[in-house]
């Protein structure tokens, strides 16, 4: 569906359309989107710097942080998005058909981007990046038209810690004895017993059935924090309370993985607390900086990439059939430009995240005059 002139929760429109909107998290939504693109289509996948990597199973990388970061800015989206509604007096009726509409869709194109290149139905794989991104934002908004702070608070509290005393308590079936290792863990476990279709790692997945009520707590820290954005307190205030908020949480998230462990994979509680403890400092600091003291500058492409978010993830996903499968010679592009640059002296680590880099700017491109055209593409 393509709007010219009402953004959606995950693309917002140019400044001029509402001058109220926050250019911090407008400008950290669409560096969150170009980040999942350099992490996800390195030029080379065998040379690539750690940090540009997913950690393997347990720790922390930059890598791991960009998935929970966009989860926290959903949430905040979230507020932004229905609360006006809310105090208008907008029948839920309706907006729970929007909300479950807007859910199938980003999961059905999710579908739709786990089929490319080859359309191969029999080893399908029904989860993804998309799939938990249309789980989060429906339980989240659900819950956020029927609870006060407060209330989503507790339910994000309750479900961290019911999540830690299953993974760490309940023996996993099959070897008598509590597990937390790949493939071999209450989450996998379940997995195989109720999830369809082809597992990311054969026998589990990352975006399991699980672990995506942990995945939810992401998105109603950023509600948290919306809730906090859109009350009449004072900014400098409201900066104050999302930086101590964001230490005390990345703080108590870091002495909880002392004994479980953070892991994107399992998306822990401990995982959780951390991400959302740094998103909640990085905003604030983005929001002091931008909103309040005005430096705007270099906010610009963030705001074009965040401008049509999801549409820009799904572009990416698309031109990389180009850029990275279509062969050519016998080689594809990402291949002759890699080859190129170690050619000309570079370090192959270096020279895949260049690619990346390009690969980003290719993405740009249609982004912009979407953006330019002042057309927003909501699913």
């Amino acid at each position: 569906m393509i709007a010219p002139t009402t953004p959606s929760a995950f693309s917002t429109g140019p400044l001029e359309i509402s001058p109220t909107r926050l250019i911090s998290l407008d400008a950290l939504r669409g560096f969150t989107i170009a980040a999942m693109l350099l992490v996800n289509f390195p030029g080379d996948g065998d040379h690539v710097y750690h940090p540009l990597q997913h950690t393997k199973w347990n720790g922390l990388s930059f890598t791991d942080l960009i998935a929970p970061f966009f989860l926290f800015i959903i949430g905040v989206s979230i507020v932004f998005a229905y609360s006006k509604r809310l105090e208008s007096g907008a029948p839920k009726k309706v907006l729970y058909r929007k909300i479950i509409v807007r859910s199938v869709r980003i999961f059905a194109v999710g579908m739709f981007l786990n089929l490319l290149p080859t359309f191969d139905f029999a080893t399908i794989r029904w989860t993804g990046t998309l799939h938990r991104i249309a789980f989060v934002f429906l339980i989240c908004s659900v819950i956020f038209l029927n609870t006060n702070w407060k209330q989503q608070a507790w339910i994000g509290m309750l479900t961290l810690v019911v999540y830690w005393l299953a993974l760490t308590q309940i023996p996993t079936p099959g070897y008598g004895k509590v597990m937390l290792e790949p493939g071999a863990n209450l989450v996998a476990w379940f997995d195989n017993l109720y999830l369809p279709g082809r597992m990311w790692q054969g026998t589990w997945d990352p975006e399991s059935i699980l672990s995506t009520f942990p995945s939810v707590v992401s998105g109603l820290t950023g509600m948290l924090a919306g809730r906090l954005m859109v009350s009449p307190i004072p900014r400098l205030e409201k900066v104050a309370y999302l930086m101590t908020a964001g230490l005390f949480t990345a703080t108590a998230g870091y002495f909880w993985n002392l004994t479980f462990p953070s892991n994107e994979n399992l998306w822990t509680s401990s995982f959780v607390l951390i991400t959302s403890g740094f998103a909640a400092l990085l905003f604030g600091a983005v929001y002091f900086l931008v909103d309040i003291l005005g430096r705007t500058k270099g906010t610009r492409p963030g705001i074009i990439f965040g401008a049509n978010a999801i549409a820009v993830y799904v572009m990416g996903d698309l031109l990389s059939i180009l850029f990275y499968y279509l062969k050519l010679g016998g080689h594809s592009l990402n291949e002759y430009g890699v080859s190129a640059l170690t050619g000309l002296g570079f370090d192959p680590q270096f020279a895949s995240m260049a690619y990346a880099l390009f690969f980003v700017a290719v993405n740009f491109i249609p982004a912009y005059i979407l953006y330019r055209n002042k057309i927003f593409i909501k699913l």
